[in-house]
């Protein structure tokens, strides 16, 4: 157990190693009711989120859909990214734990120019549960409903499991299919056991934050702290897909749009280690003997079978191929740009 953003969290239960490749292979389930949750809500919510996130928030053309996005300050760098579900009638914000009090009080600041708009931060009654893995679908039907089988990926629904109320969305921070399921806190603990029970034929996993930072990095999703921050950009960080720069104004475009023409600082790329000594965060990326870079996360690559790494460099050095250097412990190891993801699930 690990203190992590105030909270309590399990790095295992039993081992890194075999809750990864539960995940990659069968199923597990994490406790991440760390994770905030925010209700927008009002009549003008649609023009408030939309001006307060990169992403376009038109894509959503109904209820009962989700979106990855990032909020972004006025001079281009990152606020923290999170997922936004266009609910019946309000927005749900799915936001870092180790942000949560800092994204409330940018919402609430940037909430007061739109009228009509109101906030309600609901992570301390909210806990979040997140089942991921190919058996994920399997259990989930078998727990709510053969309509599991028709929610599209980014899609939410509420329904009773177990009796228990709960939400959930088609999403993850894996790499793989799966859901984050909402559960009030008091009836988490009841939900967390009969999920564990009913997936134990599908060979489920309890998970802790060691697997779920090994499975994330494998999948090439960054995480705020390491590839994100508030000195970075989306764009910066391999993100321009989720950011709409066409859809009309919204808070950091002006800064987005001149890095865009102007070429980036820096850039994030996906390297293979070579060897067995494992890259770190901190660790010195150099081209030749000069350092051009830094290690932002670093691990066992424990499905793809290599040592990985995600860095900073300079867009000179970002291209597929380029062989590169990381000094682990004195000793530079050979590291090689490749594409993002390391690991990308079939299908």
């Amino acid at each position: 157990m690990v203190d992590f953003a105030g909270w309590s969290m399990p790095v295992q239960y039993r081992s890194i190693i075999a809750e990864h490749l539960a995940v990659r292979n069968k199923v597990g389930l994490f406790d991440v009711s760390h994770m905030g949750e925010f209700i927008v809500k009002g009549d003008r919510a649609r023009d408030f989120v939309q001006f307060v996130i990169a992403n376009d928030l038109d894509k959503l053309s109904r209820p009962n859909l989700a979106l990855y996005t990032q909020l972004v300050t006025p001079s281009g760098g990152t606020v923290d990214d999170l997922i936004v579900y266009r609910r019946e009638g309000d927005y749900l914000f799915v936001v870092n734990a180790s942000n949560i009090g800092k994204d409330w009080q940018w919402l609430q600041q940037h909430a007061s120019s739109f009228k009509d708009v109101s906030l309600l931060d609901i992570s301390e009654e909210t806990a979040l549960l997140a089942l991921q893995g190919p058996n994920a679908v399997a259990l989930m039907r078998q727990l709510a409903g053969d309509f599991i089988d028709q929610l599209p990926s980014f899609g939410y629904a509420e329904t009773a499991i177990g009796g228990i109320k709960a939400s959930f969305g088609r999403t993850g921070y894996t790499g793989e299919d799966g859901f984050e399921i909402f559960v009030s806190a008091a009836a988490a603990e009841r939900l967390w056991d009969l999920m564990l029970d009913a997936g134990l034929e599908l060979g489920i996993e309890p998970c802790g934050l060691g697997a779920r930072d090994t499975l994330r990095l494998e999948a090439g999703l960054p995480l705020y702290g390491h590839e994100l921050d508030e000195q970075t950009s989306p764009l910066e960080a391999g993100l321009g897909w989720s950011v709409k720069l066409d859809k009309g104004d919204f808070l950091g475009r002006a800064a987005l749009i001149k890095q865009k023409e102007e070429g980036l600082p820096k850039q994030l790329v996906c390297l293979q280690v070579e060897g067995k000594a494992l890259p770190r965060q901190g660790y010195a990326v150099s081209s030749g003997a000069q350092q051009v870079g830094s290690v932002t996360s670093g691990s066992q690559g424990i499905f793809v079978g290599y040592p990985i790494a995600m860095a900073y460099v300079p867009p000179a050095q970002a291209f597929l191929g380029l062989e590169l250097g990381v000094d682990i412990r004195g000793h530079s190891s050979k590291a090689t740009v490749v594409r993002r993801p390391f690991y990308k699930r079939k299908g």
